[in-house]
């Protein structure tokens, strides 16, 4: 596994090369809502591609959330003490993030 700074493993190392290859692809939906802009397409074409590039994002975000439950949470509520508190308060905060956006 890799260490992120700060010395702590990152819970979608396993996952990395498909977490990038989808960044990747919303990456291009997002050159394509620039295109469609320049070429003047149709408002609501246009905010139909934002929808599905902000979704796809958000999809992204969940699966590295719930890798992140799996495993950060996870080793630090079996070590148990203020480490899982403290993972625990990222979690909630992360989520609430989220919801948020």
């Amino acid at each position: 596994m890799q260490e992120q700074s700060g010395g702590f493993m990152t819970g979608y190392v396993e996952d990395k090369k498909r977490v990038i290859t989808r960044l990747r692809r919303i990456e291009g939906q997002v050159r394509a809502i620039e295109k469609m802009v320049e070429n003047d397409t149709y408002c609501i074409d246009v905010l139909t591609q934002i929808a599905a590039s902000s979704s796809a994002l958000k999809s992204v975000a969940l699966n590295i959330l719930d890798d992140h439950m799996n495993h950060c949470v996870r080793q630090a509520a079996a070590k148990g003490g203020d480490e899982a508190d403290e993972k625990m308060q990222e979690a909630s905060e992360a989520i609430a993030r989220l919801v948020r956006s």
